[in-house]
C-alpha cells in the first residue's frame, strides 16, 4: 500500500492545532481530518520537538535573553504580548518580574573602589599595630607569670621576707 503525502497546508493547519498552548487531543483530530493516529502522533511529536528547541524554560534564559524579550515586548499590546509569550513558552508574569528587574539593576549604590581600598588598606594598617600589641602584652604576660613563679619558689626556698 502506497504511503499517502499529505499536502503542506494541512500540515501546518494540523501542526497550529496539535502545537502548545491550545493543543487538541490527537484522537479528536484523527477523526475530524480522517488521518491515522500514528501519522498525528508523529507529527504532534515533532512538533513538539521544534517548539521545545525554540522556547527555553524561563528559567534556563539568561540575562541577555532575558533583555532581549523585554525589547521585543517593550512596544507591544497586552494581546501581542500574551502572544509572544507563548510562543516563546514564559509567562506574561515572569517578563513583567524581568522588567522589574531591569529597571531596578542601577539601584544599588556602588562604592569607590579607590575608597574601598583605602578603607582596606588602613584596616589592614590597623590589623597590623594590633597584632604588635598583642604579641607584646602576651610577652608582657609571659614575664610577669616567670616573675611570680620566681618569687614564689625564691619564698618557699628563703621565706618570707616579711615574717622577719
Amino acid at each position: 500500500m502506497p504511503k499517502k503525502v499529505y499536502s503542506k497546508e494541512l500540515k501546518e493547519s494540523v501542526f497550529k492545532k496539535l502545537a502548545p498552548p491550545n493543543a487538541e487531543k490527537v484522537s479528536d483530530l484523527a477523526k475530524e481530518l480522517n488521518i491515522p493516529k500514528n501519522t498525528l502522533y508523529s507529527w504532534r511529536s515533532k512538533v513538539l520537538k521544534e517548539s521545545s528547541a525554540t522556547s527555553k524554560r524561563a528559567s534556563k534564559w539568561t540575562s541577555k535573553d532575558k533583555f532581549q524579550a523585554i525589547l521585543e515586548t517593550a512596544s507591544l499590546s497586552e494581546l501581542e504580548t500574551s502572544k509572544y509569550c507563548r510562543e516563546k513558552g514564559i509567562h506574561l508574569e515572569e517578563l513583567k518580574n524581568w522588567v522589574k528587574q531591569c529597571q531596578n539593576a542601577n539601584d544599588t549604590k556602588l562604592e569607590d573602589p579607590k575608597e574601598l581600598k583605602d578603607n582596606l588598606k588602613n584596616e589592614k594598617q590597623k590589623n597590623k599595630e594590633l597584632q604588635k600589641e598583642l604579641r607584646y602584652k602576651e610577652k608582657a604576660l609571659a614575664e610577669t607569670a616567670a616573675l611570680l613563679t620566681l618569687r614564689k619558689k625564691a619564698n618557699a626556698i628563703w621565706g618570707d621576707p616579711e615574717e622577719d
